[in-house]
């Protein structure tokens, strides 16, 4: 497919995501539904069925059971990101007033409290069988996209006030978040700012390359020792293969390498070490890197589940694919490519949308705008920004 229209698609899903005002519903949103809340009756293992159901479904349940369209902080880092790297590629300001506004509404979105900095979480509440979320509280990857979105305008901007925001955003990391693991060499942090043991992967990396960032433009050598003392933590955690498991230790999730989310610690470490110019760990980068290509896609493009699980084929999935390889073209000619034809063919539909999942028998034609739209207008745009 030529770039001319995948660059009318970008468009179409922009078009489309404004009509509905960035409004839309979310994977982990059934208990925003006063209807199951009745139903059920909430307590831990009711809040997590509710979930599974509404997350499960063949169909969007959402609109049947009441479940409210919100708001997605991340889904919005995610649109700003897209629309800088569509100004970059063309120069065009609609796309830079269009980011602006979104970053405007980021500031707004920001989370209430008695948080010591700056932070984001879902505008849903949320159980996990390691914890529960109310609606509204922070967490470390939300506020990190929205500190990478921040960042990157900045650095085309130079507007200064969007760096303030990145650096409001440092003492939530490191005072509002529990230490879950530290040595003089490492540190790694929780998810959220509750009592947890739970440590996931993706989650001190994403902190440190935001730390690591901010440190290289305002010269701060004692917080960039701790960006990457965070970063240090998950490369240790590598498996000898190139992998990475979504917990540590692995048996405290039944997750073991799955798709985007070691897209996610790869595009970290990346952005780690561009910023560092550190290339300590590049062998390390490569490696993970050689194994998300041969162990998370098809031979078509199409995004496994896990390195071990086909089905079912995720939006998300191939959005991160995309998003990772359109940086390597020389080492992978094509493969971006080969994902984005395979996405485009199986999971479009003409009005504007991307479609969920598709799963061995049929598929989910519901689009969730953060988890689809969002990440396949990001994917697309960084797509063209390389390929262009």
């Amino acid at each position: 497919m030529n770039n001319s229209k995948i660059e009318s698609i970008v468009e179409r899903v922009s078009e489309w995501s404004k009509e509905q005002l960035y409004l839309g519903y979310n994977k982990h949103d059934g208990l925003n539904s006063p209807v199951l809340n009745v139903l059920l009756g909430w307590s831990k293992w009711s809040r997590i069925i509710a979930i599974q159901i509404i997350m499960r479904a063949p169909i969007n349940l959402r609109p049947f059971f009441l479940i409210r369209k919100t708001y997605n902080p991340k889904g919005l880092a995610l649109y700003v990101q897209g629309y800088l790297d569509r100004y970059k590629a063309t120069n065009d300001n609609a796309y830079l007033i269009e980011a602006r506004s979104l970053l405007d509404k980021l500031v707004k979105y920001r989370t209430q409290g008695v948080w010591k900095g700056n932070a984001w979480g879902y505008l849903y509440p949320w159980q996990d069988p390691g914890f529960f979320s109310p609606s509204g509280m922070p967490n470390a990857v939300v506020t990190s996209f929205v500190c990478e979105a921040f960042l990157d305008a900045y650095l085309i901007t130079k507007d200064k006030d969007y760096l303030q925001v990145v650096a409001g955003a440092i003492p939530f990391y490191l005072k509002d978040l529990p230490i879950l693991k530290e040595s003089e060499d490492e540190m790694c942090l929780g998810y959220m700012p509750v009592k947890m043991s739970m440590r996931v992967m993706d989650v001190s990396i994403l902190i440190g390359a935001v730390i690591s960032r901010y440190a290289t433009i305002v010269d701060d050598e004692k917080i960039l020792i701790i960006g990457k003392r965070l970063v240090r933590y998950v490369i240790n955690q590598q498996t000898d293969y190139g992998a990475w498991y979504y917990t540590d230790p692995p048996t405290d999730s039944h997750i073991t390498h799955d798709n985007y989310h070691t897209g996610f610690i790869l595009d970290a470490l990346w952005r780690y070490m561009d910023c560092t110019n550190d290339r300590e760990w590049n062998e390390n980068y490569q490696k993970g890197l050689e194994f998300y290509a041969l162990n998370h896609f098809t031979a078509e493009g199409a995004p496994k589940w896990m390195h071990d699980k086909v089905y079912p084929y995720d939006i998300h999935g191939a959005a991160q694919g995309i998003l990772t390889f359109s940086r390597h073209t020389n080492e992978y000619p094509n493969f971006a490519t080969k994902i984005a034809n395979w996405t485009i063919k199986n999971m479009y539909h003409p009005e504007g949308r991307f479609y969920y999942q598709k799963t061995r028998w049929y598929k989910k034609k519901f689009t969730l705008l953060r988890w689809c739209n969002g990440w396949m207008l990001r994917a697309l745009s960084s797509y063209l920004l390389y390929e262009g």
